[in-house]
Order: structure tokens, then C-alpha cells, then sequence
């Protein structure tokens, strides 16, 4: 066990935890029981109360059942954030169900993925999405879409500005195999009695590996409470804890930090659909948030602000994020703003979330932090899993309650995620770091080949493969390029079919892109060439053309 950091462990914390013998559902029902009248959500000035919350997700929860939903099967959850994200997620949970929660920005190619994966058939969808998964109900396996509108939950006299999606009219268009969120949630029917427990299957987030299609990673009930149960001990909070909510909940980091972990305690998750700088300072100043868990590149807006000066941040307690190293600059201006200091993690879609965490009163800026509780994380050498101790760069390996079981449907790659040590199982991250001799974790490369977009994780060899539909691109090589204000962009490094040549134009692919995948997934910068290098095997050399890109920038 890997206990070099203890002596930097937060005295008021124990080094272990117990995890709950109960669903995650369960803490809904629990912290409603408790707390009835407590606002559990508010969401652009309208609040709504966890007795308000629980009784929707009981409805929504026998509404599945009733159209043949049972345990173990798996539902599409494609929304942003809104309370109807957060009812569907624990009403799927409630009827033994499994929430396979889809990034917002797919399109089309990659929506056919997780209906054919998972084997849904039934999608709860925001209306702004609705177009996107309603054409595939005649074509997939996929029988119906509960279409919701999240301006049926503003509050009409708010005067915060509202994005274009939340301020839509409610959906009312007649199309077949659509239902509302509204006719579903009055259809009166009630769930049977909950019977999942820590061990059943609770939500498959997905997660490119460095080849093939996105692959999903399999949390059990289990593994999600240790993360909500684990974040809000960390942070010591209460049922006064007021969350702003501005991550996307279909991410491990947001649907951790920002629902699942505030309804654990019974706090408040002031919620935000889309980011926006100033709607975000009211709202700390407004609702007297205490803590925000963002991004880096939401943190530099939120400080570019020329007027932020005008509001109120005094109620803030704790700041903090992932995905990206917060640049030293940014962290001294946060916390001669707040007093704070900005508080790293470190965490996969195959943890859910942290596995490691700075401590609040001893953060080490451009970290990852230290092990969790239960957590036992080493450095090994990539290819002898060797330990390696102080100083030394390896891969991270990590064993704890939040590891995934394995990837859906794909033995071979959850075997080859593993390796044995000491006699426990630990999941190979893909990640090169080291650690210092006080037990704090730093990051260095990245094993496996990704690209860090805004914290977004791009995987090239996905990219590629929606980019292969395109019938003038012969060959395609996706790298990453610098970025001043993304720290890395996607390049599409591109040999066109004979056909194509002088005919295809690099706005043509970037705007076929847009229709097929994710925005943060576009190349936003595309070169036509003759050919791309190749090993004298035949294997496309990625890494020269990523060498000689970096290269021309430095």
C-alpha cells in the first residue's frame, strides 16, 4: 500500500472510509427524507426541493418501467445540465436501470455508436438535441425519445440571461416514437420497489481508448458512491453547501462533484446549462455559492471579467477542477481575488472521477494531489511494471472502490487495462507521472496518444475513424498542434482520393465534421498532403508528423 503521503493527510479526515451498502438512488431517497423542503437544485432563480425532486424521479422512474425498462438495461441519458438531467439520471438509477450518460456535442455517426453498443431503447433528450436522436429511432434499435424542455422549469420573471436553449418555447411538435418529458411525468405510473445494490451496474460513462470506437466504462453502484461520498468528506461539506454547477454532467468530473456528491449530502446544486461568465458571478453572489469545481479555461474567463470587481464573492470556500494544469499566473490572481488557493485533482472516466486530490490546506500548484482514501496508487515502469520510487517517471497504475470493473462488451481491452501488483488489481492509466518524496503525484506525458483540448480528451484514432466516411478522404493522420488559448487544437493531416484533389477544400471537411461529431472533436486545422509517413510495415508514423508540427512552434 502506498502510504508516503500520509503525512500530509488532512488531519481531520480518517485514511479509510466505508462505503454505504446501498444504491446511489438511495441517497436521494435519504437526503428527501431529511431534508424536504431543502432546495436540492436551483436553476436560474427557480428552485426546486428535494421532496419536489424525489417525487419526479419516482414518476419518471415508473414512466420507464411501464414502457418495458427492467434492471440491468441500459438508458440513453442526451442533455445538458438542467434539473430534468438530474431527474432522469436518478429516475434511470431508481428503476434498477443503467445511465448511459452522451456528451451533449455528439452528433449523428457517434450516437449510432452508443445505440448499438449498449443495446438502448429508450433515450431521455433535451429538445435542442432532439433532432439529432429522433432520426435514429426508424434506423437503430432505439424505440422512443422523451424529449425535454428545460424552460418548463424557469422561473418566467428571472432576470438572469438565459442561453437560447433554456429560454426555447416548450417542445410541442407531434413526431412518432416522441413523448414529452411532461406527458411522461403525468402518465401516473409507479415504480416497483428498488432493488440495486452496491455491485449492480449504475452508469457507463465512455471513454476512447487509443484505438476503435469510444468504449464504455462500467461503474457499479459502488463505484459511484465511493466518488460522491469520498468528494463531499474532502470537502467537508453539509447540507448547507451551496455547488455552482457549470461542468457538464455527462463528464465524470461534473457528474461527481456537481450532482451526485451534493445530493449525498443534501446540499444545494445551483445549476448553469451553459457557461457564462457574468451569469456565474451573480449567481455566487446571489445564492451565497460555496464552492465551484471548473475547468481551467472557465477559471480564466471567470477572472477576465473586467467587472468582476462588482460582485460579492465572499461566500466562496473552495475552488477547484482538473482536466488541465492551472497555470501558476491564473492560481495567484484566483486567490489574490478569493484568498483561495485552487485546488487540483486527478481523475478517468474509468474512475469516476478523482482517484487523487490536493489537500485543501496543503495544495501543491500544477499537481495532481495525493491518493484518496482506499486509495493505493504507484509509478511503474511502462513496459516491466517495475516500481519506481521518488522522483522516477512511470505510467500511474491505481487501485481503489472507484475503479471501473472493465469496459462494456470489450474483454480483451479491460485485460490489457489490468496489471496484478502485490497481489491487488490495478488499472493502467496510460498516463506518465512520478511522485515526490511527501507522497504528491505530478504528471508528465501521456502514454497513450490524446489530445488535451480545453481539458477535453480528443482520441486521433476516433476522429479518424468518422473522418474515413468521408468519400474524398483517402488517408487521414490526426494530431494534436499548440493552441494559445485551447493549449492543444486537432489537426487533420489529410490525403485525398484522386477524385478529390482541387475539388475538396479544407473548409468542405471542417463543415462535413461539424455534422458528423463533437465540436471539440473538429479539426480546427486541416493540410492537404501526397502522402503520409509510414514504417517500413506499412504502420502510420503519427508521432513524426506530431514531432515536426510541435516543432514548427517552438
Amino acid at each position: 500500500m502506498f502510504t508516503r503521503h500520509f503525512k500530509v493527510w488532512p488531519r481531520e479526515l480518517p485514511k479509510t472510509m466505508t462505503l454505504p451498502e446501498t444504491s446511489v438512488f438511495t441517497n436521494l431517497e435519504i437526503s428527501a427524507r431529511r431534508y424536504p423542503d431543502h432546495n436540492a437544485i436551483v436553476f436560474y432563480d427557480a428552485p426546486l426541493t428535494y421532496r419536489r425532486l424525489l417525487e419526479e424521479v419516482e414518476a419518471m422512474a415508473g414512466y420507464l418501467q411501464s414502457q418495458g425498462v427492467s434492471k440491468g438495461d441500459r438508458v440513453l441519458l442526451y442533455m445538458q445540465n438542467s434539473p430534468q438531467y438530474v431527474i432522469a439520471y436518478y429516475a434511470i438509477l431508481r428503476a434498477d436501470a443503467v445511465v448511459i450518460p452522451v456528451n451533449p456535442m455528439n452528433r449523428a455517426a457517434e450516437l449510432e455508436h452508443f445505440i448499438a453498443d449498449t443495446g438502448a431503447s429508450i433515450c431521455l433528450a433535451g429538445q435542442e438535441l432532439a433532432d439529432f436522436i429522433i432520426p435514429q429511432l426508424p434506423e437503430t434499435d432505439l424505440k422512443q425519445v422523451v424529449v425535454a424542455s428545460y424552460s418548463s422549469y424557469i422561473k418566467p420573471d428571472t432576470d438572469l440571461d438565459l442561453p437560447a436553449e433554456v429560454a426555447a418555447p416548450v417542445w410541442s411538435r407531434g413526431v412518432r416514437g416522441v413523448v414529452t418529458w411532461e406527458a411522461a411525468l403525468g402518465a401516473g405510473y409507479k415504480p416497483s420497489a428498488h432493488t440495486a445494490g452496491p455491485a449492480d451496474l449504475a452508469v457507463i460513462p465512455y471513454s476512447s481508448g487509443t484505438t476503435g470506437a469510444p468504449k464504455g466504462c462500467m461503474h457499479t453502484h459502488r463505484s459511484v458512491m465511493a466518488t460522491a461520498m469520498h468528494r463531499a468528506f474532502w470537502n467537508l461539506s453539509t447540507p448547507d453547501t451551496v455547488q455552482l454547477s457549470t461542468l457538464p454532467f455527462f463528464h465524470v468530473t461534473g457528474m461527481t462533484g456537481s450532482m451526485n456528491s451534493p445530493i449525498y449530502s443534501g446540499s444545494t446544486s445551483v445549476i448553469m446549462t451553459r457557461w457564462d461568465r457574468t451569469t456565474a458571478a451573480r449567481l455566487i453572489e446571489r445564492y451565497r455559492v460555496t464552492g465551484w469545481t471548473n475547468i481551467v479555461t472557465m477559471a480564466v474567463d471567470f477572472l477576465s471579467n473586467p467587472d468582476i470587481g462588482q460582485y460579492d464573492l465572499s461566500s466562496l470556500n473552495t475552488i477547484g477542477g482538473g482536466g488541465a494544469a492551472m497555470p501558476a499566473a491564473v492560481a495567484e490572481k484566483l486567490k489574490t481575488m478569493t484568498g483561495l488557493d485552487y485546488i487540483e485533482g486527478y481523475g478517468l472516466s474509468e474512475t469516476m472521477a478523482a482517484t487523487h486530490i490536493n489537500p485543501v490546506k496543503q495544495p501543491k500548484s500544477q499537481c495532481l494531489g495525493i491518493p484518496v482514501f482506499d486509495v493505493d496508487s504507484r509509478i511503474v515502469d511502462v513496459d516491466t511494471l517495475e516500481e519506481k520510487g521518488p522522483g522516477e517517471t512511470g505510467e500511474i497504475v491505481s487501485c481503489g472502490p472507484q475503479v471501473t470493473i472493465g469496459y462494456w462488451n470489450r474483454p480483451a481491452e479491460t485485460e490489457a487495462a489490468f496489471v496484478e501488483i502485490d497481489g491487488k488489481r490495478f488499472f493502467r492509466t496510460g498516463d506518465l507521472g512520478y511522485y515526490d518524496e511527501d507522497g504528491y503525484f505530478f504528471m508528465v506525458d501521456r502514454v497513450k496518444r490524446m489530445i488535451n483540448a480545453s481539458g477535453f480528451k480528443v482520441w486521433p484514432s476516433e476522429v479518424e475513424g468518422l473522418m474515413y466516411r468521408h468519400p474524398a478522404i483517402h488517408e487521414v493522420c490526426i494530431i494534436s498542434a499548440p493552441d494559445p488559448k485551447r493549449g492543444e487544437t486537432v489537426k487533420a493531416c489529410i490525403v485525398l482520393t484522386p477524385e478529390a484533389e482541387g475539388r475538396t477544400s479544407a473548409e468542405d471537411i471542417v463543415n462535413w465534421c461539424r455534422e458528423q461529431m463533437a465540436a471539440y472533436k473538429i479539426p480546427t486545422i486541416v493540410e492537404f498532403m501526397e502522402a503520409l509517413p509510414k514504417s517500413p510495415t506499412g504502420k502510420l508514423m503519427w508521432r513524426a508528423l506530431q514531432e515536426e508540427e510541435w516543432k514548427q512552434h517552438t
